[in-house]
């Protein structure tokens, strides 16, 4: 399944990913290879591996016992660099509270002290960030999110009307705890639906008016609103959206989006992915 359900109305679907090698899968189409090419599609982690051997300068052409230790060994000590040979794109639809904490996910490029005056950053940024090692660094943000505009396209507005309403925490600032009471959760939901329902009339008179579809929006309830984009990110930075956002204190929501994308690309990555558990 290339596409999971979320929420009452929202969805993660997996667009694309890269395989092994595209040049060699490419060669092998046109070669009639079809056995090779059956291979190359089918070891994804051959990207991995490869990114790995790339510093003794050497290449596996087949994913085998050594190469399977190989992935269990850079697992095991936090190797996280060839991980980011290996890409995503995903078609994501959810409400603009989700959306709002996924964006701070890109892809970024790691500097590390050896690298850092060729951007203009002299190293003792590093250092104030408590960054080093191999892996440390900060990320040069380089955005990889593509979002659907209302101001070119009139997309029917849908709202995010939860069946579940929480409680406030008792001592946290942020987050939530067990379920409201069944008349609350009911009131709730009753007026937000009657609070979307008197938006999107607003919304549709103000374009019946003739008002630009860009400050029509202005009548649309935000955080409820659902909206779609693409997210493109390395492999290395979905196991960090994972990481975060599959632990049992992240926000409901973006935890059953998190659980749709470990869904999607475990199968892809078995042995590279960590397990988790529902």
């Amino acid at each position: 399944m290339r596409k999971y359900a979320v929420l009452d109305k929202g969805y993660v679907r997996l667009v694309t990913y890269t395989p092994h090698n595209m040049v060699a899968l490419a060669e092998a189409i046109e070669d009639g290879d079809l056995e090779r090419a059956r291979m190359l599609i089918r070891d994804h982690e051959l990207a991995v591996v490869n990114a790995a051997k790339a510093s003794f300068m050497k290449e596996s052409q087949t994913l085998g016992d050594k190469e399977i230790r190989l992935l269990r060994f850079l697992a095991e000590h936090g190797h996280s660099s060839p991980t980011r040979h290996a890409m995503f794109t995903f078609e994501i639809k959810a409400p603009l509270l989700v959306a709002r904490q996924w964006f701070k996910y890109r892809i970024g490029s790691t500097h590390g002290p050896d690298s850092a005056e060729l951007i203009g950053a002299p190293a003792e940024i590093l250092e104030w960030f408590g960054l080093s090692g191999d892996d440390g660094g900060f990320d040069d943000p380089m955005y990889a999110r593509n979002e659907a505009s209302r101001r070119y396209v009139t997309i029917e507005p849908e709202f995010y009307i939860p069946d579940v309403w929480r409680g406030a925490p008792e001592n946290k600032k942020q987050g939530s705890s067990g379920e409201v009471d069944p008349i609350t959760a009911a009131t709730m939901r009753h007026r937000l639906i009657r609070l979307t329902d008197s938006a999107l009339g607003a919304y549709e008179m103000a374009l019946k008016k003739g008002v630009c579809a860009e400050q029509a929006r202005l009548f649309l309830p935000a955080y409820a609103l659902y909206t779609v984009w693409r997210w493109s990110c390395s492999l290395q930075a979905c196991c960090f959206f994972l990481s975060q956002r599959l632990a049992h204190d992240a926000q409901s929501e973006i935890r059953e989006y998190a659980q749709a994308v470990y869904a999607l690309v475990k199968p892809v990555f078995p042995r590279v992915i960590p397990d988790h558990e529902s």
